[in-house]
């Protein structure tokens, strides 16, 4: 079974997500620990009450962020984790750290990048008046927010949404994808070339899949096709 480290920032319900598949049967891997850099963050009670192991690794008992880092990336090491995930981590990892698991990091993000990177996701979405927003599982890479994408879901942004209704819908849409991500990594079916991943049996999208939003009311004749 894979073995999956978790760091987390916040409340911890992506981490909770994981948490659920696995002690369900339905994702096969291992939590051999969960690192937080917040001591009042959500995700360390959630350990403890499952029995899982975790830490807090605080940035500021650090001279610099490398040693910051270095820390995280031994006790992930010393408990043979082979896939780190970022769970709502409010930080940027540095290159070192990332070069310690080449593609054997993953970051769940809610927007549908390369959309609306970093920050206050939700807000920027509803600015520039999108008709979609949604959320991205992809591999870390040096960049914020930049790495391959592994799999996305998508929600229609609704004309009387707030940043809290439409995190709500995105944030359940997130519980799905990420276990089905840190599935397809545990059971070797994907393969990285550049940015692109794809799943290993050549699966693919069949039929008009398309979404509009608000919905076409006009039909398509057969002289527009």
């Amino acid at each position: 079974m894979l073995k999956i480290g978790i760091i987390a920032s916040g409340r911890g319900t992506n981490a909770q997500c994981l948490i659920n598949a696995i002690e369900e049967g339905r994702l096969s891997a291992t939590i051999e620990l969960i690192i937080s850099d917040r001591p009042e963050a959500g995700v360390l009670e959630r350990a403890k009450k499952h029995g899982l192991e975790h830490v807090l690794v605080r940035e500021n008992e650090y001279v610099t962020r490398a040693e910051f880092d270095g820390e995280m990336m031994n006790l992930l090491k010393g408990r043979g984790v082979e896939l780190v995930v970022l769970a709502g981590f409010m930080r940027v990892l540095g290159p070192a750290f990332i070069e310690a698991f080449p593609e054997r990091i993953i970051n769940i993000h809610p927007a549908l990048l390369p959309s609306f990177p970093g920050l206050n996701v939700h807000k920027k979405a509803i600015k520039h008046g999108v008709k979609f927003s949604g959320c991205t599982v992809h591999f870390v890479d040096s960049g914020l927010d930049t790495g391959p994408i592994i799999i996305q879901a998508v929600v229609p942004l609704l004309d009387d949404d707030t940043e809290d209704t439409l995190a709500a819908r995105i944030l359940r849409e997130e519980h799905r994808i990420l276990p089905e991500a840190v599935s397809l990594i545990a059971s070797g079916s994907i393969t990285v070339t550049g940015r692109q991943v794809r799943l290993k049996n050549n699966a693919s999208i069949e039929g008009n899949q398309a979404m509009e939003n608000p919905p076409v009311s006009l039909t398509v004749s057969e002289n527009d096709r």
